[in-house]
């Protein structure tokens, strides 16, 4: 404190002392003078003074933060931080899933909107049922097992399992000294075991390892790539995780403590010491030499204390993280059922208008430019798309963002590349009196398909071509549909929908032959 501080806090009190022994002298004359009239307005007014006196006596310890008094700006910052960050993550995790519940009002598949809004409802009561969700992840036989049991201090499933024994993952509940929010255990699979049953249950642990507020990662030796890749991972999203070295008791404590000091060389990027933990959950029978068989008490007491420590000191804020996590997890994903579903649809608004064009050009010959631009950019094609994303245009709208996707496919030779690329194609295969026709039909549908894929990606990004404009989103499209294996099946549809037709018209009649694509620099 500063010496100006510290002589005005003395001077106030000072002031403070002489004012109250001044003021209790005058307030017992004038207590003497007004109770002879009235005894009940001297009461009255001797209790508002020394209210006044009170009063004024809070009001200066506080300006000057009297420690005692007043919580320190730390203090108050800490308990701050310990109401409030958990509520933000829970809070905003409920607002999440409000979005997702919308979202999926719009998904078609019953199955699959069914399944994310269990999930959503699961999201929903771990938020409200408040529990500390422990999920033991690790190799087929390094433990996991024993570990629950000698948490649980009772069998809960078969020890010296063999790889597989955990075909599903297995929840228990316990209750540690010195928490007052119950524990959920679960038992995963183990993972790396062989076969397709197994990578099965690996999958299944995996997908609960993702679920824990907090991992506890089990080996039983130094750790392998194969083991660090999952638990580096894990962490990496946001896994808050312990390094269980478990079966120390078939080590020397040289040897024991060797694997130790390694395996805290091997994760220190992203663990820190404290967080690898070695214990023995299910020690091995001891022969002495009397031939009596002495089976050791498990030594896990130095895990049970780190659990502890972490739980009371992070443990809401780990579950808030967890549920946010969780919430943000399934919003992915219904984002992803959303946009397959869309691409669906869009692909069959582009499928139906390259086609319907493709015939009334071939059958009806414009000018070429003017035909390819016109198919290409079908203003209606346009609206259509919009709406599938949720984007409701006008046909003057339409019209005026099909004509500058046709102007750009124009100046960037799309038009005349495809003409070249379906001409020798074509004329490989067709008649020529019908060569010229089938070109009109099958470029313009070409055109229309990379029209209309541009526009998805317009949409998708809330209309908005993208930091590279419109001319990149159409280059794009272009390079993904000039590819051969692509090129090849398209004109195999176009020969069905265009040119059969069109012979057919004709009167004439036309077997295919096989279709040969030329390498071609466009």
């Amino acid at each position: 404190m500063s010496l100006p501080r510290f002589l005005t806090i003395i001077f106030g009190t000072g002031l403070i002392i002489g004012l109250m022994l001044w003021l209790i002298g005058s307030i017992s004359q004038l207590y003497i003078q007004v109770s002879f009239s009235s005894p009940l307005l001297a009461n009255l007014l001797v209790i508002l003074l020394i209210a006044l006196l009170g009063t004024l006596i809070g009001v200066f310890l506080y300006y000057f933060n009297i420690p005692w008094l007043r919580p320190s700006r730390q203090s108050q910052k800490k308990a701050r931080r310990i109401t409030e960050v958990p509520w933000e993550k829970t809070e905003a995790a409920s607002e999440t899933l409000k979005v997702i519940r919308k979202q999926l009002e719009q998904v078609q598949d019953e199955v699959a909107r069914e399944a994310l809004l269990k999930r959503s409802q699961e999201i929903e009561e771990n938020l409200a049922r408040g529990e500390y969700r422990v999920v033991i992840f690790g190799t087929g036989s390094a433990g996991k097992t024993s570990l629950v049991n000698a948490l649980l201090g009772e069998i809960v499933g078969q020890v010296d399992a063999t790889m597989g024994t955990t075909q599903v993952g297995e929840t228990y509940s316990l209750h540690l000294p010195g928490l007052s929010r119950r524990i959920l255990i679960t038992d995963t699979p183990g993972i790396l075991e062989m076969g397709l049953a197994g990578g099965e249950r690996e999958d299944l642990a995996r997908e609960l390892a993702t679920q824990a507020d907090l991992l506890l990662f089990v080996v039983d030796n130094d750790i392998r790539q194969s083991e660090y890749e999952p638990l580096k991972t894990l962490v990496g999203i946001g896994k808050r995780s312990l390094l269980v070295f478990n079966k120390i008791d078939l080590y020397s404590d040289e040897d024991g403590e060797l694997i130790l000091n390694t395996l805290q060389q091997r994760v220190k990027a992203f663990l820190s010491p404290n967080d690898i933990v070695a214990i023995a959950a299910n020690p091995q029978a001891v022969k002495l030499a009397s031939g009596d068989v002495v089976i050791p008490q498990s030594e896990i007491l130095p895990l049970i204390r780190r659990l502890v420590a972490i739980l009371r000191a992070e443990g809401d804020d780990l579950m808030a993280d967890n549920i946010l996590l969780q919430s943000q997890r399934l919003g992915d994903d219904a984002r992803t059922l959303l946009e397959q579903q869309r691409n669906r649809q869009a692909d069959r608004i582009i499928d139906r208008y390259q086609w319907i064009g493709a015939g009334v050009i071939a059958m009806t010959p414009l000018p070429v430019v003017d035909m390819l631009a016109t198919a290409a950019v079908n203003a209606q094609m346009v609206v259509e798309i919009g709406q599938v994303y949720g984007c409701e245009l006008n046909r003057e709208r339409g019209q005026e963002l099909a004509l500058s996707l046709g102007k750009t496919l124009i100046s960037l030779g799309i038009v005349k590349g495809a003409i070249d690329l379906f001409a020798k194609v074509l004329q490989l295969n067709l008649a020529t009196y019908i060569v010229g026709k089938a070109i009109q039909g099958v470029s313009a549908a070409y055109l229309t398909r990379i029209a209309g894929k541009s526009f998805v990606e317009y949409f998708r990004q809330d209309q908005d071509w993208g930091d590279g404009g419109i001319t990149e989103v159409v280059k794009k499209q272009f390079q993904l549909s000039r590819k051969d294996e692509f090129v090849k099946g398209f004109v195999k549809d176009a020969i069905d929908k265009v040119v059969q037709p069109l012979t057919e018209s004709l009167g004439e009649n036309w077997e295919p032959t096989q279709i040969e694509i030329q390498d071609t620099d466009w």
